[in-house]
């Protein structure tokens, strides 16, 4: 009984406290579009990523690898982020948003190269981050959500609008073009939104 009661209050402070990374994500997201003026969508993360003085790279890689964060430490300190040239556009985009998540949010992976380089921070986006099941990867999924498809634009777009997911997905494939991210990824931030239920 005791094991049970602690297993919940755990599980009660972790909800408290992802709720709360759920907001300082919200709010880092929304600091970003103002500090840039961007206002409406399609937000262009591409620009946003150079504004970090991060390179950014579309490589032919392996299909199942999406993209990849590399920080450097030292005094130089350079980044790349890299999203897989195959893929299609609006899942690089996301690659990308998510891979931003990553430099702004975490500090990524140690590994160490024999290119006389020393240690390099590596985050890869693959199946296993599509699917969510790390914290720091839902994380980095939802300062993407939140970048490329902010809830206040959504609101402004939705306004008067009724959504039937069912029936006409005309409204969804407009804003999915709208704002450069698939139909797939739109539902679901709507979802998470309230906007529809799945």
């Amino acid at each position: 009984m005791d094991q049970a009661f602690d297993s919940l209050r755990r599980q009660e402070k972790i909800g408290r406290a992802m709720a709360v990374r759920r907001k300082l994500i919200r709010e880092m997201v929304e600091a970003l579009l103002a500090k840039h003026r961007i206002s409406h969508g399609a937000v262009p993360v591409e620009k946003i990523v150079e504004s970090y003085g991060i390179k950014l790279s579309l490589d032919e890689v392996d299909d199942e690898l999406s993209g990849f964060l590399v920080r450097e430490p030292g005094k130089n300190k350079r980044s790349v982020i890299g999203a897989n040239k195959a893929h299609h556009p609006h899942r690089q985009r996301f690659t990308i948003a998510h891979e931003l998540g990553h430099f702004l949010l975490h500090k990524g992976e140690m590994v160490h190269l024999d290119q006389g380089r020393g240690a390099l921070a590596i985050n890869l986006r693959n199946e296993q981050s599509s699917r969510g099941e790390d914290q720091d990867e839902r994380e980095a999924n939802l300062f993407a959500a939140e970048l490329l498809m902010p809830a206040i634009f959504l609101a402004k777009d939705l306004e008067g609008v009724s959504l039937d997911i069912l029936g006409d997905s005309g409204v969804l494939d407009r804003l999915a073009k709208k704002y450069k991210v698939s139909t797939q990824a739109l539902t679901f931030r709507l979802a998470n939104l309230g906007y529809i239920q799945l």
